[in-house]
């Protein structure tokens, strides 16, 4: 078995080449500052749309690299309630809101110090039925036990270990010093930087029986809120995450072991924080075109299931709606009649919403938006 870094005596000292590391900072800062320009030009209601649409991407994607899939109505219909988008609605499923008030505490209570206690409330509040799958596990405090922490992988009965943490008897000493660092001498560093190290550090110390990733990553919520001083949600870094989930997990093993400095860590995350202000950056662009799509058509009547559908299709993009929409893919996403689906179609571009090409069966519809139509 491989010797962990929190087994080395210079433990809990996580060493870095600075400079090496600048040039990746400064491009991920830049990218930052591009990013805050963007959500300032866009007006209140669209910057509220763009916090929407990110934090609903950013709860997928951190329950997505678990392993859990969420469903997407009502992660969306939770959001816009928080975000006041919508009228009260009731609560959506349990396991979303917990996700969802774990991320709205981590990045509206940034100017509050993290304590054991909240990180535990946190942990809590994404299994509230205190079971993980068919697992029965402790909720609501850390690990105990003489049972080592393992990160495993493969056949139960010839399981690949990925990781060993630290044993729960040295977890009040590891989290403390953790906490006194966040909370302390940290926040004169780098805001990214520090962002960087809180996560590994805290993924190292693994404290909880489950729900480790979640809590880590709401932790960069955190640093992140507290780096720019306010907390709406603008940066799609979960999603960056998930997208290169395999790299993500080898990065920080590699730097959870003894030896390891982590220099390659900080510019693999400030390049992952780099690309994840590009990805915010077209979602804020998408919501600008969806807030002036809506205000364009609101005086037309249109039903619930052409409703669906048309945000379907602008969530998608320009090209990202495979194979165009057709009379059979409008009938699987609203569970209408052919008849019925080619009656509101027909109806969408009669009012100009819609525009089609192609004949008979072959019928494809795109929004008439420019830019929007078949590639040549």
């Amino acid at each position: 078995m491989p010797t962990w870094i929190w087994q080395s005596r210079r433990w809990p000292a996580f060493p870095f080449d600075a400079a090496a590391l600048a040039p990746a900072l400064a491009a991920a800062r830049r990218a930052q500052g591009e990013v805050i320009g963007i959500a300032r030009a866009l007006g209140m209601e669209e910057a509220r749309n763009a916090e929407a649409a990110i934090w609903t991407s950013e709860s997928l994607a951190t329950a997505a690299i678990e392993g859990e899939k969420l469903d997407l109505d009502s992660v969306r219909s939770s959001i816009a309630r928080r975000l006041g988008l919508t009228e009260s609605t009731p609560p959506g499923q349990h396991t979303v809101e917990g996700l969802l008030d774990m991320m709205q505490d981590a990045a509206s209570r940034w100017r509050q110090p993290l304590t054991l206690k909240r990180l535990c409330a946190w942990q809590a509040a994404l299994f509230p039925t205190g079971y993980s799958g068919l697992h029965r596990i402790a909720t609501g405090r850390p690990r105990r036990g003489a049972e080592p922490m393992r990160i495993v992988s493969g056949r139960i009965d010839k399981p690949k270990v990925h990781y060993v943490a630290p044993p729960a008897a040295r977890l009040p000493s590891e989290i403390g010093k953790f906490l006194g660092w966040f909370n302390g001498e940290s926040r004169a560093m780098d805001g990214l930087a520090r962002a960087g190290i809180a996560h590994l550090w805290f993924e190292i110390i693994h404290p909880f029986e489950d729900g480790n990733g979640r809590v880590g990553r709401a932790i960069v919520d955190l640093a992140l809120a507290q780096h720019l001083e306010s907390h709406p949600r603008i940066v799609s870094l979960a999603t960056e995450l998930s997208a290169r989930r395999a790299d993500y997990y080898a990065q920080l093993r590699a730097a959870s072991l003894d030896g390891a400095d982590i220099t390659r860590w900080l510019i693999w995350f400030c390049t992952s924080i780099n690309k994840a202000c590009e990805r915010s950056a077209a979602v804020m662009e998408s919501s600008l075109v969806k807030s002036r799509f809506w205000t364009a058509h609101s005086g037309k009547p249109l039903n619930e299931a052409q409703r669906k559908v048309l945000n379907r299709l602008l969530d998608a993009g320009p090209r990202g709606f495979a194979g165009d929409l057709t009379t059979r893919k409008y009938c699987s996403m609203t569970g209408l009649s052919r008849a019925t689906a080619y009656r509101d179609l027909a109806a969408l571009e009669r009012q100009g919403i819609l525009a089609s090409f192609g004949r008979g069966k072959a019928t494809r519809y795109h929004l008439a938006l420019a830019g929007w139509g078949p590639e040549a």
